[in-house]
């Protein structure tokens, strides 16, 4: 049965005609323009596809429809398709275009009898809007709005800066502190990126020229030009940036999935700009620049699994001859499976000054007794925590606040800092901050193990209220488990069946938050590796440029070792390993960099117990809890001018300071000591949301990572004109810090420790012998965090010769002393600015 539906109409009863051979033909003749629909039943059910829908436009010398379910919308990554019909023999006078949230790779096939066959390929999901016209005039209904649904697009990208290097042929030793900015032939200044060149030349990072003639680059430091400066550079032809010069080969059409394709560019006839490559798919790539050579590149993509992906190169901002390309990805899907979770996170409670807050952290392989935690206030005082051992290697932090603001949480086992901490934790009302608020940390985002319970904590109380979806991709299915606790904390555990490296997608609100997807090796069952054990570990006291050994005894165990050190600036390096004996290894490193050095010892790919192990090298002082950014570019900036935020390392030690800028384009970055910090200016191309992280000692300080909104500048002239990278471009500096004293002005550390709650006891405080070593003991367990300050006054009135302090735990300390004059000898003991009970001693000779 077919049954008619017009506009203004009550139906039309259409006729339907059996051809006989399976098939049947409907007819029917509109009488008015619009859009009309054909219901169709089969034995009182719909066909599939019913209501069919076309829309009807009337010319002088006939009608135009266009139908089909490719007008409506469908699934991204299928093939949807619509019918034009019009007069006969003038489908050559039908145009289309496409217009949506990405390109769409359409295709049309012209009919004698007038109608043009239109498929089209929606690759992201959105709106898109068909533009349908009969001889320069738009048909009855166009633009039509399809909606295409389906999952987005996984997007992977490579950004290769290399091809817009230019050497200034100048050498400098530091470039911390230097500024550049370029002069087109135009008039315009730019800031331009300074990088070290291989040879020690001082170079452009980003060299993108857009017209002919001379340009002129100031190279400042401290406002005042360097060595050559001004720099003049000839531009012509050829040194223009031209997407056109570019020649791409290789595997751009077909690919197979799991395996390395190669795509060769050459751009050495295409001038000075920077090269992008991103592939978009239905899963995510591996993609990676195999060689660089003579400014031709070799680079290999591996898509994960096989279907339809879409190339993009870019070169100077533009896309190459025939970019975008569409892949047919091929080969055999990989076998990994994604399993998801999603928790909707409710705003946290908020606290309030004087009432007591609490938290649990989750953090296996811990021993209590070297588990502390403290919390400094916005003013700077510094407090310990009450740590509370619960069962499964649960913690419960306590403390209470005294002031409003954003308070700085460090949670430490044996000195150093877990993973995720430093944190903030904000006292009164609650900010929104989005997904680049939520923190994460523990052992399950670094290692795994099959069969076991992987676990990791997860903190969104400064991210506010949003849906958190936890995902899991990996050779087998994995088992994901959320844990409740207050106050914004969530404890995350998996578990897996098969080895192997799984990703785990964090996301907020449908937006990855910093770090995701986190790549995990999941080891296989450990098994003989649990009976190796180490011996002589030193992991602190260490020094750079001077080997650290320890020993490694199997104790049976058969296998390979194999140890590697993760080094503060976030390199990866091997360790030397020799045979002392059998089972028995030395693993010696020679550390290069202050800072926390994590040792992975590894045997049959399995960690030992324990492992990976860190190691503090330096200063133990160096600390990123202590050092904090502020400035209102951490929040503001203005696009092509100089923008100013302060890193202040003063009382942090001395370390590696790293600071990264994630935008649409590349920033200028620069730095300035100053008296209790390091200054950053930092100058982006375009404007838009740019994240700005901050490490020390390759740990995030707390509130990192920063995301500032870029505006224009003040006035027309004040941009660069760029466009904004399709791609997320990164900038970054590591300045190796000295260490800073906390000066006039500055913001001082203070602690409200408790002097009354510190127990001094021992021999030592009841009398006095001359020339025999006595001793005493202090505990400060309940007393807070303060300054322990110890003196002895002989009877003449000089101080004793031989007095000494040592720390023979995290709360207590023992004091040793040696009298030489006969009388009275005065002790002081004072915990902070207060005497401790009972000081000043009074001990006789």
């Amino acid at each position: 049965m077919s049954y008619l539906k017009m506009p203004g109409d009550d139906g039309l009863g259409p006729r339907v005609r059996d051809n006989n051979d399976g098939t049947i033909c409907v007819e029917y003749h509109p009488k008015v323009e619009g859009r009309h629909e054909v219901l169709m039943t089969h034995n009182g059910g719909a066909v599939k596809g019913s209501p069919f829908s076309c829309v009807v436009d009337s010319l002088p010398d006939g009608f135009v429809t266009a139908f089909g379910v490719g007008l409506v919308g469908g699934n991204s990554g299928e093939e949807e398709s619509f019918t034009v019909v019009a007069k006969q023999g003038t489908a050559k006078d039908i145009d289309i275009n496409i217009e949506g949230p990405a390109k769409v790779d359409l295709k049309r096939k012209d009919n004698p009898d007038g109608s043009t066959n239109v498929t089209y390929l929606p690759m992201t999901p959105g709106a898109y809007n068909i533009h349908i016209k009969y001889k320069g005039k738009a048909i009855k209904g166009s633009p039509f709005a399809a909606k295409v649904s389906g999952e987005g697009r996984k997007r992977s990208q490579l950004s290769l800066g290399n091809s817009a290097e230019y050497s200034l042929k100048v050498i400098e030793a530091d470039i911390v502190d230097l500024v550049g900015t370029i002069q087109t032939p135009a008039g315009n200044i730019e800031p331009i990126i300074l990088k070290k060149m291989g040879d020690g030349e001082i170079g452009i990072a980003s060299f993108n020229p857009r017209q002919k003639g001379e340009y002129k680059v100031c190279v400042m430091r401290n406002e005042k030009h360097i060595k050559n400066s001004p720099f003049r550079l000839q531009i012509g032809d050829k040194e223009l940036g031209h997407a056109a010069g570019c020649k791409v080969s290789g595997a751009i059409d077909k690919s197979i999935a799991n395996h390395p394709n190669t795509v060769e560019i050459d751009t050495t006839n295409a001038g000075y700009g920077g090269l992008s490559v991103v592939l978009e798919g239905p899963h995510r790539s591996d993609i990676e620049c195999y060689e660089a050579k003579d400014r031709k590149y070799t680079i290999h993509y591996s898509p994960h699994e096989p279907g339809i992906y879409i190339l993009n190169i870019r070169f100077a901002d533009e896309h190459v001859p025939g970019s975008p390309f569409l892949l047919n990805v091929g080969g055999n899907p990989s076998g990994r499976i994604r399993e998801t979770v999603q928790k909707q996170m409710e705003a946290a409670e908020a606290s309030v000054p004087h009432k007591p807050c609490e938290f649990i952290l989750q953090i296996p392989g811990t021993n209590p007794f070297d588990m502390e935690a403290s919390v400094t206030s916005p003013d700077g005082v510094t407090e310990l925590c009450d740590v509370v051992d619960l069962e499964d290697f649960h913690y419960k932090i306590m403390f209470t606040p005294q002031v409003n603001g954003m308070h700085t949480l460090s949670v430490r086992h044996k000195g150093m800092h877990i993973s995720g901490s430093p944190f903030q934790y904000s006292v009164g009302q609650l900010n929104m901050g989005g997904p680049h608020k939520v923190q994460v940390g523990g052992p399950g985002l670094e290692k795994g193990e099959v069969g076991m319970k992987n676990v990791f904590n997860i903190y969104t109380r400064e991210a506010g209220p949003g849906i958190l979806s936890l995902a899991l991709e990996g050779p087998s299915k994995s088992e994901i488990k959320l844990e409740d606790r207050p106050n914004g904390f969530l404890g995350a555990s998996y578990k897996v069946t098969r080895p192997g490296v799984y990703g785990i997608h964090i996301k907020y609100d449908d937006t990855h938050i910093p770090g995701s997807p986190f790549m995990v090796n999941i080891a296989p069952d450990s098994g003989t590796a649990r009976q190796v054990s180490v011996q002589a570990l030193r992991d602190k006291g260490l020094s750079v440029d001077k080997p650290a050994t320890f020993t490694v005894a199997l104790n049976g165990a058969v296998g390979k070792l194999h140890a590697t050190v993760r080094t503060p600036s976030g390199g990866h390096e091997d360790c030397f390993i020799q045979e002392m004996d059998t089972g028995l290894y030395a693993i010696r490193l020679i550390p290069k960099e202050n800072g926390v050095h994590y040792v992975d010892v590894k045997l049959n790919d399995a960690h030992i117990p324990d492992s990976p192990f860190a190691m503090m090298v330096g200063s133990s002082a160096a600390d990123p809890a202590m050092v904090s950014a502020s400035g209102e570019a951490l929040e503001h900036a203005k696009c092509g001018t100089k923008n100013k935020f302060l890193v202040r390392t003063a009382g942090a030690g001395s370390g590696i300071l790293a600071v990264f800028v994630d935008g649409p384009s590349k920033a200028a970055l620069s730095c300035k000591e100053v008296e209790d910090g390091y200054e950053f200016t930092f100058t982006p191309f375009c404007p838009g949301d740019y994240l700005i992280t901050i490490k020390y000692g390759n740990i995030p300080i707390a509130g990192s990572p920063y995301k500032t909104n870029v505006s224009d500048g003040p006035t027309e002239n004040s941009g660069t004109g760029r466009k904004p990278s399709p791609i997320v471009e990164q900038s970054s500096m590591v300045v190796e810090t000295v260490e800073k004293k906390t000066g006039v002005g500055g913001k001082v550390r203070r602690f409200r420790g408790d002097a009354s709650k510190v127990v001094a006891k021992g021999p030592g405080l009841k009398k006095a012998f001359t020339n025999r070593l006595q001793s005493f003991t202090i505990e400060t367990k309940d007393a807070g965090e303060a300054l322990l300050s110890v003196g002895m006054l002989a009877p003449s009135g000089y101080p004793e010769p031989e007095l000494s302090v040592k720390k023979v735990s995290n709360n207590n300390y023992t004091i040793s002393y040696k009298v030489t004059e006969i009388g009275d000898h005065t002790l002081y003991v004072k915990w902070g600015d207060e005497d401790i009970p009972g000081s000043p001693f009074t001990l006789s000779t």
